[in-house]
């Protein structure tokens, strides 16, 4: 658009167009009959067009005026749609959440809280993306995603992490497991068997092998699973004894296997709301998160629930820190 021509000139073409008289465009716009004359002079001067043909008390477009017209209005309409569309994102009518979850989070926990959004916002799409853990924390640094739940380990530059809920990991043991007869398990009770786990590298072996490493414990996996699922059905199949957290008990209790608990030192791995805090979220995005933690507070299992004592830091790698990190 010329810098020199304004929507105001534009409002002020169209209405003397419609009303073929400067006295009635005045009327219509709320305007001074001398102010609609000089909007239509300046327009056309601006252009450099004449844009009506003056007979006696009526306006006629001129050719000029008559093809500037429907370009006149659609510019009108499409600012007035840029507007209301703007409205409705702002009101949360119309948008759209992309979110990036390990696998298990989108297909145990998060479709809960999704539906629980969707029919309070219908006009608002979720995209829930499963996808391994290491690639939670890339799709968010990207952009290709508004945020991700998962597991952070460590101080990731950059990103910011809030805690969201717990897992406790434990002991998954076939039915007649040697290990099923003891009350209580330890994690030493694990070192002489055959151990199928989280590969190496993945951020929630990693917070195991640390939590353990800081209490003098190893763990040495035979088979090592990029999902869950995969390790459940190794257990099943007889391969050995599987170490998952509390997130992966349906299906493997689906499996028929057990869940036994391991400690001390009860060791759990903390799953977060990952957000990049150099973008602004759109404000469905900005929502969604405000009633995630809102529904991790009232919806979950209160073992779940983040807890300070007793919890093993992933930013300083040690038990009972009490830093703000």
């Amino acid at each position: 658009m010329n810098p020199n021509v304004t929507l105001r000139q534009l409002g002020v073409f169209i209405a003397v167009a419609d009303a073929q008289t400067i006295t009635r465009a005045a009327d219509d716009l709320g305007l001074p009959q001398s102010s609609v004359s000089t909007q239509l002079r300046e327009l056309e001067e601006a252009l450099g067009l004449r844009l009506f043909d003056r007979h006696t008390r009526m306006l006629r477009l001129t050719q000029a005026g008559g093809e500037i017209l429907p370009l006149a209005r659609k510019t009108l309409a499409d600012l007035d749609a840029m507007v209301g569309s703007s409205a409705q994102l702002k009101t949360l009518e119309r948008g759209r959440v992309s979110i990036a979850a390990s696998s298990l989070q989108a297909a145990l926990v998060l479709p809960r809280m999704v539906r629980q959004f969707s029919q309070a916002h219908p006009g608002i799409k979720v995209e829930l993306l499963d996808v391994a853990q290491d690639e939670v924390l890339s799709m968010v640094q990207s952009g290709a995603v508004d945020f991700g739940v998962g597991t952070a380990f460590g101080d990731h530059a950059g990103l910011a992490m809030r805690p969201l809920w717990v897992e406790p990991f434990y002991a998954v043991l076939p039915p007649g497991h040697a290990l099923l007869a003891k009350s209580k398990l330890a994690w030493h009770d694990l070192q002489k068997e055959v151990l199928i786990g989280s590969r190496r590298g993945n951020p929630v072996r990693t917070q195991l092998d640390f939590a353990l490493a800081s209490v003098g414990i190893s763990l040495s996996f035979s088979h090592e699973t990029s999902l869950p699922l995969t390790t459940a059905g190794m257990v099943a199949g007889g391969l050995g004894v599987g170490v998952l957290t509390s997130s992966s008990r349906q299906v493997a209790e689906a499996l028929g296997l057990v869940f036994r608990p391991v400690g001390p030192p009860a060791i759990e791995r903390g799953v977060v709301l990952v957000l990049h805090p150099g973008r602004s979220l759109s404000p469905a995005a900005k929502k969604f998160t405000e009633e995630l933690q809102e529904w991790v507070a009232t919806m979950l299992d209160p073992d779940m629930r983040p807890r300070q004592h007793d919890a093993f830091c992933t930013v300083c790698y040690q038990f009972h820190c009490h830093t703000v990190h």
